[in-house]
Order: structure tokens, then sequence, then C-alpha cells
């Protein structure tokens, strides 16, 4: 008797990521590393023939080479079709408008991943609240994933560590799967709130900590802005209702010392030029770009308003950018505070 023929390999997953800008891009790789046919949607036909055609996307991450299984395209319904799993990676104050667009794109059953951070200005939703508003998913079938995520380090296979958090723990391992790679471990989590808040507020710390070190204050001062930092996500994180844990961990102390010490940070460069003098529109400008928490910084200080939380190192960077406050201001503003116990 001939052997039993071994059964067929299960198709390869198709992932549609909407965003072609260096953390899409990015997360594209990791997709396809892991074995995903991946489809990479973004508005500028230039970028999305050289990722199709020479595996490249040179705008947004130069000199790193893409795998020959994810193709670039501008056309949603092509990006999106018998995709089973849909990636956002758009910029979080326009994430509504150009995911609503999309929204009878989406394959029935799909699961949505959302890569972005911030609050959204007049709503004060999370990122996961908006993706699952404008595409028309339940909450069960929506993902956020924040982390130590530097792009240019995860492009070249730098090991690193994630959070894929959902309200579905089936949602969330097979998201964890889709990009699991040698160099990519994502852990998964149930906190969605505590998971997208470590996300969208470190940015605004990293926008403080650049402004320090551009003011020429070291590493003490670094030191202290990112702890009390800390404080400040966790504190609005727990009115909110989210673990405690959370922020001890990769989303939280860990995203938050990468983006607030690393130069690859777009918030630290940006905080960092504002300090040195420039202006927010000469700091865009050097920057390459705005970082999100310019945008997200007010309406992170909106929540924690409405919530009765003390933020005080997100208002002065509200009042910096908004220019309400002279940057040299910032440090001393902090420092006259009233003294109190270090824990309250």
């Amino acid at each position: 008797m001939s052997a039993a023929a071994a059964p067929a390999p299960a198709p390869a997953p198709v992932v549609a990521v909407l965003g072609a800008g260096a953390w899409g891009t990015t997360f594209a790789k990791v997709l396809a590393d892991a074995g995903c046919r991946v489809r990479l949607w973004g508005r500028d036909d230039a970028v999305a023939r050289a990722v199709t055609e020479e595996h490249r996307n040179e705008k947004y991450l130069p000199g790193v080479d893409l795998p020959a299984t994810i193709t670039g395209t501008t056309d949603a319904a092509a990006a999106l079709s018998g995709a089973s799993i849909v990636v956002a990676a758009v910029p979080s104050q326009v994430a509504r408008d150009t995911l609503g667009a999309m929204a009878h794109l989406v394959e029935p059953g799909a699961v949505v991943v959302s890569l972005m951070k911030g609050v959204e200005l007049s709503t004060d939703r999370l990122m996961s609240e908006v993706v699952a508003a404008a595409l028309g998913v339940d909450a069960d079938r929506v993902a956020v994933v924040s982390g130590p995520n530097l792009a240019k380090e995860i492009a070249v296979a730098q090991p690193t560590a994630t959070v894929v958090a959902s309200t579905s723990p089936d949602t969330a391992r097979l998201v964890a799967r889709a990009c699991t790679t040698s160099y990519f471990r994502p852990y998964t989590n149930d906190d969605v709130v505590g998971v997208e808040l470590c996300g969208a507020v470190k940015n605004v710390i990293a926008l403080a900590v650049g402004i320090a070190q551009g003011l020429g204050y070291g590493w003490n001062t670094t030191a202290s802005l990112i702890t009390r930092g800390l404080v400040e996500i966790t504190r609005l994180g727990l009115a909110l209702g989210a673990d405690a844990e959370t922020f001890a961990g990769l989303a939280g102390m860990g995203d938050l010392v990468a983006t607030c010490a690393s130069p690859l940070s777009r918030n630290h460069t940006l905080g960092k030029h504002l300090g040195q003098g420039l202006t927010l529109d000469e700091a865009i400008a050097a920057t390459g770009g705005t970082a999100e928490g310019v945008k997200s910084s007010q309406s992170v200080l909106d929540l924690a308003r409405k919530h009765g939380v003390e933020m005080p190192i997100t208002a002065g960077v509200v009042a910096v950018v908004t220019g309400a406050m002279p940057v040299a201001d910032l440090g001393p503003a902090l420092l006259s505070r009233p003294q109190k116990a270090e824990g309250v």
C-alpha cells in the first residue's frame, strides 16, 4: 500500500497594510518574513511601483530590501480583496476619514490591526475605537500593536519584542502568529486601553525629553522626565480602567525608554530641535515631517482633564508647541510645582 499523501500546507495569509510610511512598510516586511502575502497600500504611485518592482521603499525606508511577497498598490480594493488581516498604519488624526472610505472593501470577518499611536482630536477616542468605528468592525476583531519598535532597527532585523493587545484572546493570538519572526517576538495582552495609552503618551514625553536635551540638559533631567512621564501615563491609564502591570512592561516602560532615548525617534528629534530654538514649523521641517506627539499632546491633555488626572509634563509640552510658553520656561515651570510625596 502506498503511504497516505501528506496534507497540503495551509495557504499563506493575505494581509493588507494600509499606509506605506516607515512603520507600515517595516511591519509589512515583518509579516512577509513571517510567511504572509502582503499588499502594501499607499497614495504614492512611485512608492507602490518601487515596492512591487524593485522591492524597495527608498522614500520612507531607504536602504532596506523588501521581500518579494510584498506588493505595492494605490488601489484600496486590490489591497483589501481577500485579506484576512487588515493593518492600519495611517496618521492617527486622519485615520477616521481615510479608513472610513475603505470600510465597504474590508472582507467579512477580517481582523483589523492598529499600528497607530495617538488620541483623536475632538473626540478623545483611542485608535482602536476609531478603527472599529471607521471600518464598522466589532471591538473583538481589533488588535493593537505597541512596544519598543523603532522602525529602522526592525527593518534590518535587529531583535525586539512587542505587545499585541485585543479584548479577544483569539484575535490577539492570530495577529501574534502572523507577525512572529526570528527577530520580532510578540506577546499577547488583553489590556487594550493600557497598551494604547502607553503608545500615545510616550510620544508626548519624548518631546519633553528632546526639548530638555536640546536645551543642553543631561541624563539626570532625561531620567527624571522618563520616570515622571511614566507616572503620568499610569495615572491616566488607571483612571480609564487599564491594568497597572501594563505600564511596567514592553508597551509602557519599554516603549517609553526607546522613544525618549533614541535619535531614531521623530518625537525625540523634533523636541530636540525645539529645545535648540527652532520654531515648530522649522522643527517639523528639520525632522523631515511632523511627529504624532505634536498633534496628540492636546488630545491627551483634554482626555486627562476630562477624567481629573494631573499631567504636568504633558501640559508643559502643549504650552510649548502651541506657543503659550517659551521653550526655556518648561523646566522651571515643572520644578516650581508644589512639593509632594513621590507616590502621589
